[in-house]
């Protein structure tokens, strides 16, 4: 409103000049286009979230959660529903993307530099003992929700046992739009081009039964996986160079992950109530703990919104809706 305020002003100034001195006459139609546009821009910018955003209603339980910064929008995807929604800052839930090939939506990235939202497509029921679950990607457009691609993750696994069971956790995008997909139940690290063919980038023994799970790219051309109690880095141009990452103390329920405004690697545990923060000065052959946070409940994924980290609570195991914290790591 303030910046509405000015603009009037100036506009105002301006036609008072133009009475007295035609000759400024040809500034003031820019003048005010100027000031029109700031005013637009202003009304236009996201409301700035609370600490504590508790859903409108339960059920969807929302295992992953993003901020898009195009839209200045909080997303969460549904385990329960499969559908990805906006979850504004008094709880309201605006559906973005409906699809029916979408059963349970896990881990969601927003590529903004493509206007592309990418969610790990599972079904969640495989916890259950039900099925084979299933490991795809879903690519949707970031501003209007329309599916742009569904890629099966899981058909490029041609040697899987027969008994094999699939899903599909997390997902990062590279720097040339290459997105990786961590696949829980396979030990696997499956990537998609920009051009939508699937194949696998890494395969753990399986006698690593490590539960992969949160994925993050870095610049420098390599992943940062975590498993469990343990971390790994893996280059994407040589994936047989994959080292586990040596840290300063150990760590466990290791689930989603995310960079923060000021280089740090966060890890929210879902074990721990706690956000775990690292560094590393060797290009991730060892980290370092430089920070913890805590809140109450179990939480599984985290966001980074205008440099704040917000994590969601699912709620498993009750009917609860679901909450989005902003949680202080020092």
């Amino acid at each position: 409103m303030r910046n509405l305020f000015v603009a009037i002003v100036v506009i105002s100034a301006i036609g008072v000049g133009c009475a007295a001195d035609p000759e400024p006459a040809t500034t003031a139609p820019e003048a005010g286009a100027e000031a029109e546009a700031e005013a637009e821009a202003t009304a236009s910018m996201p409301e700035p979230l609370p600490g504590m955003i508790v859903a409108e209603r339960g059920g969807f339980i929302p295992e992953g959660v993003e901020y898009d910064t195009t839209n200045g929008r909080l997303l969460t995807g549904s385990l329960a529903e499969g559908s990805i929604f906006q979850i504004h800052g008094d709880g309201r839930l605006t559906t973005v993307v409906t699809d029916a090939e979408l059963v349970s939506s896990v881990g969601i990235e927003a590529d903004e530099p493509r206007g592309r939202l990418l969610v790990a497509n599972s079904d969640a029921s495989v916890f259950q003992g039900d099925g084979a679950g299933q490991a795809k990607l879903g690519v949707y457009d970031l501003d209007s929700g329309e599916r742009i691609a569904m890629v099966d993750l899981a058909a490029t696994l041609t040697d899987a046992f027969a008994d094999a069971v699939y899903f599909a956790n997390d997902v990062a995008v590279g720097d040339d739009g290459t997105a990786y997909v961590t696949d829980t139940r396979m030990n696997v690290i499956y990537q998609v081009d920009a051009d939508y063919n699937a194949s696998v980038l890494y395969r753990f023994a399986p006698t690593e039964d490590l539960g992969l799970n949160g994925i993050v790219y870095h610049e420098s051309g390599y992943l940062l996986v975590a498993g469990g109690t343990t971390l790994w880095k893996v280059p994407v141009a040589d994936p047989t160079e994959t080292t586990q990452v040596t840290l300063s103390e150990a760590t466990a329920g290791h689930d989603g992950m995310l960079w923060t405004a000021d280089g740090l690697l966060a890890i929210v545990s879902n074990s721990e109530n706690r956000v775990i923060a690292l560094t590393s000065s060797d290009e991730w052959a060892t980290a370092e703990l430089t920070g913890v946070g805590t809140y109450e409940g179990q939480a599984t994924t985290g966001a980074d919104v205008n440099g704040e980290i917000y994590v969601v609570h699912p709620h498993f195991a009750d009917a609860d809706p679901p909450s989005v914290e902003r949680v202080a790591v020092q």
